[in-house]
């Protein structure tokens, strides 16, 4: 029990980041063809509506035209040249020195993301609108959780009044939160520089955060169908010229803004995407992007948004293995629950999504925890409930190892002449935290047992964890020093008893 109970190093952990995925494959390869080639074919003759100007300029330069719509024409060649030479790989740094991670191939990671305007309070269980505190405390919690790998802002500060408040004090707070690697996003390019030098102060000097970015930008750059977002795209290209990588992100919702037909959605999505990648290859050839193809789904009897059903899962998932099948770095949306608390509905709904999207093999699975009410509410208890849930799926991800030792023939002949039962045996006593994984606040007690510890609920168990955390738990990896030089530097509005209690 005490070894059981004991935290096991992070060599000897049943999972990691990075685990290798891609045995889950919805479509075939001809399939994967021709929405490529549908790709290529709606950005030959369709475009790309309202590109800023240099976009435009290097377009056509490159090749490309304006047509008498005024939208932006890329030839197949271009883009084709343009997946040949994107950044097939690179690396995700982190302020802890041994939590970076290599984006790419079939590995997968877990991030948080989202821009939900309310949070399910933890204290009264209501919901009330979304703060900066909510931001800093979400990551304080991420710090802890093992199975999330990555802090994406998953809540806007709602009580931030200017852009520019939002989006350096956004950056801040998801820095001095934890010391994973972390991402948010900028609504206004030049606020996009001024995060970068906040960063740089971080990281000791000028330009140090290009040379080592720990941060993600998120772009949503486009306006579903076939438009690019004024702000998001100017502001795209200076994260380039920041040294940030970008989550290129296109989330058209199927029967609203992309097709109902899933695979029309794909291939919308697919197009805008590789637009965007074309843009910023222009600019910087190989510069670290994912493509974050997020086709959304509806529900077509009211027109909402349903982030947690079937049709959602196996399109994030397809999306995850067309864009490994490219060879590009790949980013979907799953954990998207529309239940509005964190209960059965949202286990099932996140747990086949996350679930499919992992073993599709998705380099990033983004709103991979607590996430409610179709990415509109962030909820704490979820976020350590799906904590759980996704060291679970990444259990399943790793699979079985098969070796003359795994299949332990000398083992079961031991313990059949000898004392008839597994339980006190080595190989058991070794396995119990190299084979297996845990939960953190799920049950597995008897009923009876159970009851006698109080017939709590995962998320009464989940509430203790939050409450605990939050009133114990403070990071270090910010020095006091370099705090003080930030907040002297930017209006950072988060008390310093929020920052650095």
């Amino acid at each position: 029990m005490a070894k059981r109970l004991a935290p096991a190093p992070a060599s000897a952990r049943a999972v990691w980041p990075g685990m290798h995925g891609g045995a889950y494959q919805p479509l075939s390869e001809p399939q994967m063809e021709l929405v490529l080639d549908a790709a290529f074919r709606l950005l030959e003759t369709l475009g790309m509506a309202q590109a800023p100007t240099e976009f435009r300029d290097r377009v056509i330069e490159a090749g490309g035209r304006v047509d008498e719509h005024d939208r932006l024409l890329f030839p197949r060649s271009l883009v084709q040249h343009t997946i040949d030479i994107a950044a097939k790989e690179f690396t995700l740094h982190a302020l802890h020195p041994d939590k970076g991670m290599e984006i790419g191939g079939d590995r997968v990671y877990f991030a948080t993301a989202g821009a939900g305007v309310l949070m399910l309070d933890h204290e009264t269980q209501r919901f009330r609108e979304s703060t900066l505190q909510d931001v800093y405390d979400t990551g304080r919690l991420v710090d802890t959780l093992d199975n999330i790998d990555i802090y994406i802002r998953t809540v806007v500060a709602r009580d931030m009044v200017s852009a520019r408040d939002l989006d350096l004090n956004w950056a801040y707070a998801v820095m001095a939160s934890t010391s994973k690697p972390v991402g948010t996003s900028m609504f206004e390019p030049e606020h996009v520089h001024e995060i970068a030098a906040m960063y740089d102060l971080v990281l000791g000097g000028d330009g140090e955060f290009a040379k080592r970015p720990f941060a993600i930008a998120n772009n949503t750059f486009v306006v579903p169908p076939l438009r690019f977002a004024e702000e998001s795209a100017l502001s795209m290209a200076e994260q380039v010229r920041a040294g940030f990588p970008i989550t290129l992100l296109s989330a058209g919702q199927a029967g609203a803004t992309s097709p109902a037909a899933l695979a029309g959605s794909l291939t919308q999505a697919l197009a805008e995407c590789l637009a965007a990648l074309t843009c910023v290859n222009l600019i910087s050839p190989g510069h670290p992007c994912i493509m974050g193809m997020w086709p959304f789904v509806s529900d077509l009897r009211t027109g909402a948004m349903s982030g947690g059903s079937g049709e959602e899962a196996v399109l994030n998932a397809a999306s995850a293995q067309l864009i490994n099948w490219m060879g590009l770095p790949s980013g979907v949306a799953a954990g998207m629950a529309d239940s509005k608390l964190p209960d059965n509905q949202a286990g099932h709904e996140k747990a086949i999504t996350v679930g499919l999207a992992a073993h599709a093999g998705s380099n990033i699975i983004y709103e991979a925890a607590g996430m409610l009410a179709s990415i509109m509410a962030g909820s704490h208890e979820a976020l350590v409930i799906d904590n759980d849930m996704l060291g679970s799926i990444n259990r399943t991800v790793r699979g079985i190892e098969i070796d003359e030792e795994t299949l332990s023939v000398d083992v079961i002949e031991s313990v059949v002449r000898g004392a008839g039962h597994f339980l006190g045996h080595p190989q058991t006593l070794a396995m119990m935290q190299t084979e297996y994984t845990y939960p953190v606040v799920g049950d597995r007690l008897s009923p009876d047992d159970w009851t006698d510890a109080g017939a709590r609920a995962a998320h009464e168990v989940a509430h203790d964890y939050v409450t605990r955390t939050l009133a114990e738990y403070h990071p270090t990896h910010l020095p006091a020093a370099v705090d003080d030089r930030i907040r002297a530097a930017f209006p950072i509005q988060l008390p310093r008893r929020g920052a650095d209690a």
